[in-house]
């Protein structure tokens, strides 16, 4: 087992469920002929310009522009402890139809390390509209533009410091695989968003970090980082000159699933709305240009077969994570 560091911790978070204040009982007796009828609360659980934020938002975007939503979306991020904060809003929420979230990798992986009181099972699912790879980068003005300089350089350092989104999530997973498969060590640094790590990285605390290609294409353009390795099982479209991990024979590169949920026991007729409006945004154009623009892979389940790719997955990561010795 090679050396991974981790810089920081999540600390434990301890929720108290205020069922007065979200009004579950009112909520679970309201007829679903007149739902939906009230303002939503639209909780992202990362900071701004990450892919969760760009996905809500567009999504919101989309519900406004075809006017599938009757009443006013707020839209608020709520960010901190690697999703913990945001979706333990939702958690609070339980029964309130009018209260929703999309999901990431956190959303299966913080309930491993961290006692956050509520795993994926809690939340009510609603659907998978995609899933999301990552670009592995370097600072603009490093002598580091490819995975081989990249290789050279880790052997040289003997441990090199990265970072990602999450304490123990995606990203720290594909950093750790990365590392194992390639034969170096990492200390890894976490962020809980995306403006941050960059940050980080331009100013020169990072080596190196991974990022899902909506938030990093447009610095990538700008020349300000070096993409140097994609983790998608083929080249990216916009970069089809940067070699995928496949092309070095790495395995276990996994996705960011893109969600939405609903807080626990959510009304059924609040899920079957949901999964009914979100069936005619994704068939829109601007979602497609969404999915084009962000190079997502499109992966559609809804209810109950979400609920299943939700289990699937969260199996696997445990699996992963204990296997690099995170949890």
């Amino acid at each position: 087992m090679r050396k991974i560091s981790v810089a920081s911790v999540i600390a434990t978070t301890t929720l108290v469920l205020a069922t007065s204040a979200c009004g579950a009982g009112s909520e679970s007796q309201e007829d679903a002929e007149d739902y939906p009828s009230k303002e939503l609360d639209w909780t992202i659980a990362f900071g701004p310009g990450g892919g969760n934020d760009i996905m809500s938002r567009t999504m919101v975007e989309i519900l406004e522009d075809e006017e599938l939503y009757p009443s006013d979306i707020v839209v608020e991020n709520r960010e901190g402890g690697s999703g913990s904060t945001g979706w333990g809003h939702v958690l609070s929420q339980s029964g309130d139809p009018y209260t929703i979230s999309t999901t990431s990798g956190s959303f299966l992986t913080t309930p491993l390390e961290a006692d956050t009181g509520w795993t994926y099972e809690d939340f009510t699912g609603v659907g998978l509209f995609a899933t999301d790879d990552a670009l592995f980068v370097t600072p603009g003005d490093s002598d580091i533009e490819s995975w081989d300089d990249w290789l050279e350089f880790a052997d040289e350092e003997g441990t090199v410091t990265v970072g990602g989104i999450g304490t123990v999530n995606i990203d720290f997973i594909l950093q750790a695989e990365l590392a194992e498969q390639a034969g170096y060590e990492i200390d890894y640094v976490p962020f809980d968003e995306e403006g941050q790590m960059q940050t980080a990285l331009l100013s020169g605390s990072l080596d190196a970090t991974v990022s899902n290609p909506g938030s990093i294409l447009g610095q990538v353009e700008a020349e300000e980082v070096n993409p140097l390795l994609f983790t998608g099982p083929e080249p990216l479209k916009a970069l089809p000159d940067v070699p995928t991990a496949t092309d070095y024979e790495y395995e276990n590169m996994v996705s960011m699933p893109r969600g939405l949920i609903l807080p626990p026991d959510a009304p059924d007729y609040a899920r079957e709305w949901w999964i009914e409006t979100m069936k005619e945004v994704v068939e829109t154009e601007k979602w497609q240009q969404y999915l084009d623009e962000n190079y997502l892979a499109e992966d559609v389940r809804w209810g109950d077969d979400f609920d299943s790719y939700l289990e699937e997955n969260a199996t696997e990561l445990e699996e992963n994570l204990e296997e690099h010795g995170a949890i």
